[in-house]
């Protein structure tokens, strides 16, 4: 490896945090790779990374090293898209990160329509409810919800969220219907277990103006929101997920919103982004997409409507 390709080899080593993924990206062998490394490593008089037999971790300086020669590699891709047009039509690899419902449901039939309009483009899209570094595996674009967790990051909003209580009619004839908050104790729950932490997701409200978290007792977890609305379909006890993946079954009355006034304040959408310098054609073409595609995310029904549109009486909370 010469020029250039220390720099390559070290950036893909330090976002894969292997010698192996990144020799494959780069497409030599590991051992290649980390001779190029480590070489690098001889001709600058530090260590670059901590070595074990499984994984690879930047030390202080690695991490300098690799916020510096990012930005470099950033405006060589930049200069190659633009000697080669491809500013024009977006070429190579979109790797998108998605949470699993959100993904499938409103962002599938995107990147299908991205497709059709640039057909040199590929997609490699991943759907997982578990947070990755970007960085580290190498992802141009997440979907994320709620307040961004790494300031390092670059957010884009484009939607929101709400989160909507309900049970099916089965289960409301069976257990009745609660009136308040406080009244959600006595009924089955089916709660969301996180992935990445293993512990159940309170559920949220706003009262009298406060943001409320609960945690009601439940026998029922599960880590899938589309086992969640089987669930609650099944008339197993009451759940809450975001609108989108709800509001097709309270609009056909296989479910039914429960304290529609609690509900807690909207969440924003956004598309993450690890930088905003350099952004590449494929990014930019998703991002301009987003921006007329304002139809394609649902948005919450209305506070208190029932499946006919009636307004449904507001509870006691």
């Amino acid at each position: 490896m010469h020029g250039l390709q220390p720099l390559l080899a070290f950036a893909e080593t330090a976002k894969r945090g292997n010698f192996a993924a990144a020799s494959r990206e780069i497409g030599c062998t590991p051992s290649t790779l980390a001779k190029a490394v480590t070489r690098l490593e001889a001709q600058l008089g530090v260590r670059l990374f901590h070595r074990t037999t499984r994984q690879v971790t930047l030390t202080d300086d690695g991490h300098r090293l690799f916020a510096r020669c990012q930005r470099v590699l950033d405006e060589l891709e930049l200069l190659q898209e633009e000697a080669s047009g491809a500013r024009d039509e977006p070429t190579g690899t979109l790797r998108i990160d998605m949470p699993v419902s959100f993904g499938r449901l409103v962002m599938l039939p995107l990147l299908a329509q991205l497709t059709r309009e640039h057909p040199r483009l590929s997609i490699d899209a991943r759907f997982s409810d578990v947070y990755v570094d970007l960085v580290k595996e190498g992802i141009d674009v997440a979907i994320r919800t709620g307040a961004l967790r790494d300031s390092s990051l670059v957010a884009r909003p484009f939607s929101t969220q709400e989160l909507l209580l309900f049970a099916a009619p089965s289960y409301l004839a069976r257990a009745g219907t609660p009136n308040s908050v406080a009244e959600l104790a006595d009924h089955a729950a089916v709660l969301y277990r996180v992935p990445s932490n293993g512990k159940d997701r309170p559920w949220q409200f706003r009262v009298r103006g406060r943001s409320v978290s609960f945690m009601p007792p439940s026998r029922i977890h599960v880590d899938s929101g589309d086992a969640i609305m089987r669930a609650a379909v099944l008339g197993m006890g009451i759940a809450q997920v975001p609108h989108y993946m709800v509001s097709e079954s309270l609009a056909r009355g296989e479910l039914v919103e429960l304290l529609p006034a609690t509900r807690p304040p909207a969440m924003p959408i956004a598309a993450v982004m690890p930088s905003a310098r350099m952004v590449p054609s494929r990014v930019r073409a998703l991002l301009e997409l987003i921006e007329r595609s304002s139809e394609a995310f649902p948005a919450a029904p209305p506070v208190g409507a029932t499946p006919t549109g009636k307004r449904r009486k507001r509870a006691v909370v």
